[in-house]
């Protein structure tokens, strides 16, 4: 290392001198390399390595486009793979550098008996694979944190050669904890491994989920149930497998799951109650998501979601209620419908006294009956007389739809329209507040 003043690098801190040790080693390498003839062969093999991986690639990623691009709006599971694989082509070019760089330095080692400057070259073809793969193909942006921040850096290390020296650095490091004590390598891993396995879980959680969505077969009741069922299944088999990959002994958690067991005695007491009446509830089904129901608390509204510890009402006027699963077990809960199912309403009306009230419920009848949400089952429209009141005769018709009246607004304003129209149509009068004032003891004259 005489390109260093030796007094100047003796008086450097340990760090500055190891740095200078690593660069003069560098530099003897390349110029090993520069004044070599194996080298130069080994440089001319990469060249040649990526001018072929770019014209392979270049003839082979139209065919390859062709044959794995599906049918459109194809959703089979094999369509599906061939839309998955679709995804690696950015990595073809780079890949089959690699290759052939491989083959190159099988070649050079068996001619020359070395192959340091093309190992080096595939190396540097392995970290632009790895670069594509995180800048083009994962879309996850967990996946893309753990390749930007760990995968890529790690690929750079490896493309220098300097893998080992850092790994055996990361394993020498400890970190302690209390009473546990774990290297940074190990760290580094859990984190690797633990991130990649919980995404292959909620992959796998989501693939699950859609296909339970499809059984029409299921009540919706029965399919969300079987939905959170799964998600605790996969994910605990994801916990348990990165427990068991760190070689983490899954009798050490017995302290953890004692301490768990203790809260849930005292501070969780409310949480264990409502994931329980969670469970209660997907399975006897007497509310699910899409039922319009009303507690006794006064809460009411459309269920629109519903989670292990509570269920989301959405109001007539846009507005989500929190409603921990518990009140639908301990109070009383009436469920209007559920999805789609059919309710009865009243539009109340009065006509005067002057009209043939024996004329009116086949004219009301007949003018509700020709709205089109308006049905014929489980019964048609039916006007009753409901009294005499102070000012008119007072009826009410009753009618069934589908769904809710979200606030009287939605059909019963509609029905009234058509009850209104009907009466002016028939020339029936719908009377107003009279009063009759009768004056007493008055003299001749002012009578």
């Amino acid at each position: 290392m005489n390109w260093i003043d030796p007094e100047w690098l003796a008086s450097q801190p340990p760090l500055v001198q190891q740095v200078a040790a690593y660069a003069g080693q560098g530099v003897e390498l390349a110029t090993t390399w520069l004044l070599s003839p194996a080298a130069w062969s080994q440089f001319a093999l990469i060249v040649v390595a990526y001018l072929l991986a770019v014209v392979f690639a270049r003839r082979l990623r139209p065919a390859l486009r062709r044959l794995l691009t599906p049918a459109d709006g194809a959703e089979t599971p094999l369509a599906r793979a061939r839309r998955f694989m679709l995804l690696f082509l950015p990595l073809l070019m780079p890949l089959l550098a690699y290759a052939l760089t491989g083959l190159g330095e099988a070649v050079t080692r068996s001619v020359f008996g070395s192959g340091a400057v093309i190992a080096f070259g595939k190396r540097v073809f392995l970290f632009l694979a790895v670069r594509a793969l995180v800048r083009d193909v994962l879309t996850d942006p967990m996946l893309r944190v753990l390749g930007r921040f760990v995968l890529l850096p790690l690929a750079a290390i490896y493309a220098l050669g300097l893998l080992p020296q850092l790994t055996s650095w990361l394993d020498r490091t400890v970190v302690p904890l209390g009473n546990l004590s774990f290297s940074l390598l190990w760290l580094l891993q859990f984190v690797v491994v633990g991130g990649v396995i919980f995404w292959l879980g909620r992959w796998s959680n989501d693939q699950t989920g859609q296909f339970i969505k499809k059984q029409e077969d299921m009540r919706p009741a029965t399919r969300q149930l079987a939905e959170k069922a799964a998600e605790i299944a996969i994910f605990g088999a994801a916990f348990l497998v990165v427990m068991n990959i760190m070689g983490i002994s899954l009798t050490s958690l017995a302290v953890l799951g004692g301490a768990i067991g203790v809260g849930l005695g005292f501070g969780l007491q409310k949480i264990a109650s409502n994931f329980i009446s969670g469970v209660i509830l997907l399975l006897e089904g007497q509310a699910t998501v899409g039922d319009y129901v009303e507690l006794d608390g006064g809460e009411a509204g459309t269920i629109v979601k519903m989670t292990a510890r509570a269920a989301f009402l959405e109001t007539f006027d846009g507005k989500w209620i929190v409603v921990p699963n518990e009140d639908f077990i301990v109070t009383r809960v009436v469920n209007y419908s559920d999805a789609g199912s059919a309710n009865r309403y009243e539009a109340p009306f009065s006509v005067s006294y002057d009209t043939d009230i024996n004329q009116v419920p086949a004219i009301i009848e007949r003018a509700v009956s020709a709205l089109p949400f308006v049905l014929q089952d489980p019964e048609g429209p039916d006007c009753e007389l409901r009294g005499f009141g102070d000012s008119g005769i007072d009826f009410a018709c009753e009618f069934w739809v589908n769904g809710i009246d979200d606030g009287r607004n939605k059909y019963t304003s509609q029905v009234l329209f058509a009850i209104w129209n009907a009466l002016k149509e028939h020339e029936i009068e719908i009377p107003y507040p009279r009063r009759v004032v009768e004056l007493r003891n008055l003299a001749p004259d002012q009578a």
